[in-house]
């Protein structure tokens, strides 16, 4: 029983395992950055549009995650408001349509990058609606 109550007490006072900050942890970030590619598509695709309802869900299943996970409130509500990490988001999610082949002045290109993530259901996907 001693035994049992030290080995709890230790267990206690053991600090948590150490947290990336959180704009380094990888299942967040990406995610995001899905967010924000579709974004990037809604905001050059006539036809396709965003599901806000569905976009919402999201974050708020990513939030849900990120307390899971370790981070607090603040931490989070820091991180996602951040002027400075919203500019880095888009700017990734920019390269990453550019290597798509995505550009201002390309409409085709993002409707097409959008139909195809519908098609395929990724995260992308699901945050989208065509209106063809």
């Amino acid at each position: 029983m001693l035994r049992t109550l030290t080995i709890a007490l230790t267990l206690a006072a053991t600090p948590a395992l150490a947290l990336v900050p959180i704009n380094e942890n990888e299942v967040i970030v990406e995610t995001l950055l899905q967010g924000f590619i579709g974004d990037a598509i809604d905001d050059n695709c006539p036809t396709i549009e965003a599901r806000k309802m569905r976009a919402l869900n999201e974050l708020t299943k990513l939030r849900d995650y990120a307390l899971e996970q370790g981070y607090s409130g603040q931490e989070i509500r820091d991180f996602v408001t951040s002027k400075e990490e919203k500019a880095k988001g888009k700017a990734i999610a920019a390269e990453r349509l550019k290597e798509r082949g995505a550009e201002p002045g390309k409409t085709e290109v993002y409707c097409a990058i959008g139909e195809e993530e519908i098609a395929k259901d990724s995260l992308i996907g699901q945050l989208l609606r065509s209106t063809k």
